[in-house]
C-alpha cells in the first residue's frame, strides 16, 4: 500500500515523503492517526501543489531577504551612550539596543536574534556586526558608539 505522509514518522520519513508500508500498518496505524493517507491520484495531486506553494514561499522569503540586506549595504548606526574615562562605557550596548535604533531611525526592522554580537559593546568606538538575515544571506553592519 502507498501512502503520503502528513507528518513526520519516526523510523519511518518525514512529512510529504511517498512511502510504500504494509496494508494493516497504513490502515490501522497511519490513516487511523491521521499520520497519512492513501496516494491515490487526487492525494498526490494535492501534495505537489502543496510543494510547488512551499517552494514559492522560500523563493519569497529569499527575495525579501536580499532586498533587506540591499537596505542594510553602507549602513551606520550611531548610538550615543554614556562614558567614561578612556572611552569605556557605562554598561554596555547590546543587539537589542542595535535593533531598536535600526527601526527607529532608519526605519528596517530586523529581530535582535539575527545581529550577531559576539560580546556586549563596552567603549567607544566604530564596529562591524554580521546580521544573519537568511540562511543564505548575511550582511555586515557599522555600528558607531559615540559619547553623549
Amino acid at each position: 500500500m502507498k501512502v503520503i505522509l502528513l507528518e513526520d514518522v519516526k523510523k519511518l520519513g518525514k512529512k510529504g515523503d511517498v512511502l510504500e508500508v504494509k496494508e494493516g500498518y497504513g490502515r490501522n496505524f497511519l490513516i487511523s492517526r491521521g499520520l497519512a493517507v492513501e496516494a491515490n491520484k487526487g492525494n498526490m495531486n494535492n501534495l505537489e501543489r502543496q510543494k510547488a506553494n512551499e517552494e514559492k514561499r522560500k523563493e519569497q522569503e529569499l527575495q525579501a531577504a536580499k532586498d533587506l540586506g540591499q537596505k542594510l549595504k553602507g549602513i551606520t548606526v550611531k548610538i550615543k551612550a554614556k562614558s567614561g574615562e578612556g572611552g569605556r562605557l557605562f554598561g554596555a550596548v547590546t543587539n537589542k539596543e542595535i535593533a531598536e535604533i535600526l527601526e527607529k531611525d532608519k526605519r528596517i526592522k530586523i529581530d535582535k536574534r539575527k545581529l550577531e554580537l559576539k560580546q556586549p559593546i563596552k567603549a567607544l568606538g566604530l564596529y562591524t556586526i554580521n546580521v544573519k538575515i537568511h540562511p543564505a544571506v548575511a550582511e555586515e553592519l557599522k555600528v558607531e558608539v559615540v559619547s553623549e
